[in-house]
């Protein structure tokens, strides 16, 4: 890790054009995220049990094609984040929509599991053309000082992905086979994505705040390199992923831990629902917390939040109410840190080259939560239940808020 390079403070540096905040954009990519959250995501653990009752394909073998397209999409996502910087979202989103709806019919129609597995390794390509960093990144560019607002909205309505699409994927496969479901789905995305990228973002990407020319792109690129080779980069990335593996694998063992505790299979799916109520109400509480807290402050305060509630779920027997209000807890502070992504890059180092430090930023945190479902199960039973995993990822929530706080270049938080 080298030295702390020079900052850009995001307040310094608003992109052109900022004058002029194209609702049209925010509002295509409100529907285009949700939609493709809900089908290239969502859609999949409904699904899931249907493909292996049908095809005999192991559920470890489908699960593992699945985790394997998230681990794609965050390596991909690196140099798709450099594209975005200099082209901008139109041809990379819309291409991404292309991809996506192909992907999604080759695994309707997939009749091995090697074929699968080759079409989810598309999804997952598409899917770091299409999720949430290069929609992140076009609302920072389009909005410039008003990127908070923005992003705001879109994780508020792409967090309703699994409210609509699931039950949506579900009423499918009542009526129609697996296939015919994906199917279908992928008629949906080809029918509401594929339009509005290409239609709503053919608008001009505003310039970032440098000179064109040979000497200045290799002077970007230096800078980029000296960014993510930085102590305080490299000490947030790792942050990240290690709070990213604690909060999914926490999600996904949740109901477990809660029928461990003596809760009804109803009960603990009402309280996994309710943490999805939290999720949002989090999101909903970060403009005020943004006003009034620091940079690092918000991010190690929310990590630590994620801490204190896994552990408090290892070690609070019940009643179920508490166990609820708990998840509840942590679920906000999951939603909140999905912001605390998304506006990472700007708070520290400005909006100048978002994609690419974004791409590799978030990248290790990606693996992480794809890794997390699979990684939790093996440490619960190598640990000797779920409150000895919950604990342990208590531990690791706890080490990625530390790290945090050596996450902020000083240039970015100048002395109140």
């Amino acid at each position: 890790m080298s030295g702390t390079p020079p900052t850009i403070p995001a307040a310094d540096h608003p992109a052109a054009g900022t004058g002029d905040r194209p609702r049209g954009v925010l509002t295509a990519l409100c529907v285009t995220e949700i939609t493709s959250w809900g089908i290239l995501y969502y859609a999949f653990p409904v699904l899931a049990p249907a493909i292996t009752a049908d095809t005999g394909w192991s559920a470890p073998a489908i699960t593992a094609a699945f985790s394997a397209a998230l681990v794609i999409s965050a390596v991909v996502g690196i140099p798709v984040g450099r594209l975005l910087d200099r082209r901008g979202p139109h041809l990379l989103m819309t291409g991404g929509s292309v991809l996506a709806t192909a992907a999604v019919a080759a695994i309707a129609l997939a009749p091995n599991p090697a074929w699968f597995a080759v079409a989810w390794a598309l999804a997952g390509v598409a899917m770091a053309a299409v999720l949430y960093q290069p929609a992140f990144a076009a609302l920072t560019r389009y909005h410039g000082p008003g990127r908070l607002a923005a992003l705001t909205t879109l994780t508020l309505v792409a967090g309703l992905a699994s409210t609509v699409f699931a039950p949506l994927t579900d009423a499918l496969a009542d009526q129609l086979t697996w296939r015919h479901a994906y199917l279908a789905l992928a008629a949906v995305l080809a029918l509401v994505t594929i339009p509005l990228h290409a239609i709503v973002l053919r608008r001009p990407w505003p310039a970032a705040d440098h000179t064109a020319g040979h000497a200045a792109g290799e002077a970007e690129r230096r800078q980029v390199r000296a960014i993510t080779r930085s102590r305080p980069f490299v000490l947030l990335g790792i942050a990240l992923a290690l709070s990213a593996f604690a909060m999914y694998a926490v999600l996904t063992n949740l109901i477990p831990l809660l029928i461990h505790r003596g809760a009804s299979p109803a009960l603990a799916a009402w309280a996994l629902g309710l943490g999805g109520v939290g999720q949002v109400a989090g999101r909903l509480g970060y403009g005020f917390l943004t006003r009034r807290t620091s940079v690092r402050a918000r991010t190690a305060g929310v990590l630590a939040v994620s801490a204190a509630t896994t552990a408090a779920l290892a070690a609070v027997p019940g009643p179920a109410a508490a166990l609820i209000a708990i998840a509840v807890l942590a679920g906000a502070s999951r939603g909140i840190a999905t912001l605390l992504q998304a506006t990472a890059v700007t708070d520290r180092w400005g909006p100048a080259h978002y994609g690419a430090l974004s791409g590799v930023l978030v990248a290790p945190a990606t693996i992480a939560g794809a890794l997390a479902p699979f990684g939790g199960a093996a440490l619960a039973t190598a640990l000797g239940g779920y409150p000895a995993l919950f604990l342990t990822l208590a531990s690791a929530a706890a080490v990625a808020a530390v790290l945090s706080l050596a996450g902020v270049p000083p240039r970015a938080e100048p002395p109140r």
